[in-house]
């Protein structure tokens, strides 16, 4: 696999958002390099990282599977391989995720696939907004929410959403320098502040 890929391989980096950058950019470059004879490469790439990110996000088998040290390269390859077949994920993403697995790296998935979306949002001048709520969010309710924010004034507006229940409910959203918080976490932390303030 990493013969495929060699940029991407040959990463060092030991800080893993450094990395998860680098293997995006290369991610990004291969996609142009395809471009000649496979103008809709980087588009395809795209949407294959989303489908993983999202079977990450919302299969919770697959979330501890990604996420734990104990298996080997041999038993990593062949689950995540399959996973990758049966949601009919492309070669260029699997050889992405051989790569991954090579470096002991396939906890960086999600980050990955999360820089990736960024860079190449930054590219066509779209504005990343970084949601966090406590369950998954429906199609439909994300539809509502860049429908809400592009009525904000906010244009070209792509979600990058992840689950956190520890926010009980509600949802925080993060986009450019601003910071909307509206999980039931941070409504009850206020409701707490104002009780001791009235004591």
């Amino acid at each position: 696999m990493a013969s495929d890929a060699p940029e991407i391989a040959a990463d060092t980096v030991s800080n893993s958002g450094g990395a998860a950058d680098r293997y995006a950019t290369a991610m990004l470059g291969l996609g142009d390099d395809l471009r000649p004879t496979d103008p809709g490469a980087t588009d395809r790439i795209a949407a294959d990282l989303d489908r993983l990110w999202a079977l990450y996000r919302d299969d919770a088998g697959f979330r501890a599977f990604v996420t734990d040290p104990r298996f080997g390269a041999v038993e990593q390859r062949r689950a995540a391989f399959a996973v990758i077949e049966r949601a009919g994920i492309g070669q260029e993403v699997r050889n992405l995720v051989g790569v991954l697995i090579a470096n002991r790296r396939l906890s960086m998935l999600p980050a990955v696939a999360e820089a990736f979306g960024a860079a190449l949002a930054a590219r066509r001048g779209q504005q990343v907004a970084h949601v966090t709520t406590a369950a998954p969010l429906s199609e439909t309710q994300s539809a509502a929410l860049v429908a809400r924010l592009t009525e904000s004034g906010f244009s070209g507006v792509r979600l990058a959403a992840q689950v956190d229940p520890a926010i009980l409910g509600g949802l925080i959203v993060r986009i450019g320098s601003r910071l909307y918080d509206n999980s039931i976490k941070s409504k009850l932390q206020r409701l707490q502040y104002a009780m001791k303030g009235a004591a």
